[in-house]
C-alpha cells in the first residue's frame, strides 16, 4: 500500500508541475492589477482581457500566449516584452512602446495602433485584419 501511495505521488507531482509550467505567476498578475507596474513579470498565458493598463510598465515582461483582448495599453511601455502568440484583438495601443519586443504570431485583429513604437521589434506572422494603423511603421506585404 505504501508503495502504491509513493508511486501515485511520484507520478502526479511531475504532472502537476508540467501543467503549471508556462502559466502566469498569480502574484505578478495581482501586482499588475494593483500597480500597473510589472517589470520582467511572468504573465504568460494570463487572461488580462478588458483591463485598463494605461501607462503600464511591462518592460521585459513575458506575455506569451496572454489574452489581451480589448485591453487599453495607451502609453504603456512593453519594451523588450515577449508577446509571442498573444491575443490583442480590439486592443487600444495609442503611444505604446513595443521597442525590441517579440510580437511573433500576435493577433492584432481590429486593434488600434496609433503612433506605436515598434523599433527593433520582431513582427513575424502578425494578424492585422481590420486593424487601424496610424503613424506606426508597420506595413503589409511580401518581399
Amino acid at each position: 500500500m505504501k508503495f502504491m501511495a509513493a508511486l501515485t505521488v511520484s507520478v502526479l507531482v511531475p504532472m502537476a508541475a508540467s501543467v503549471q509550467a508556462g502559466a502566469a505567476n498569480p502574484a505578478h498578475v495581482e501586482q499588475l492589477e494593483t500597480t500597473r507596474a510589472c517589470y520582467a513579470c511572468d504573465l504568460s498565458g494570463a487572461d488580462l482581457s478588458q483591463m485598463h493598463l494605461i501607462g503600464a510598465d511591462l518592460r521585459e515582461a513575458d506575455l506569451s500566449g496572454a489574452n489581451l483582448m480589448e485591453v487599453n495599453l495607451e502609453g504603456a511601455d512593453l519594451a523588450g516584452a515577449n508577446l509571442n502568440g498573444a491575443n490583442l484583438t480590439d486592443a487600444f495601443l495609442t503611444n505604446a512602446s513595443f521597442r525590441d519586443a517579440d510580437l511573433t504570431d500576435v493577433n492584432l485583429t481590429q486593434a488600434k495602433l496609433y503612433f506605436v513604437n515598434v523599433e527593433g521589434a520582431t513582427l513575424s506572422d502578425i494578424d492585422l485584419t481590420r486593424a487601424e494603423v496610424v503613424g506606426t511603421p508597420i506595413s503589409v506585404g511580401g518581399n
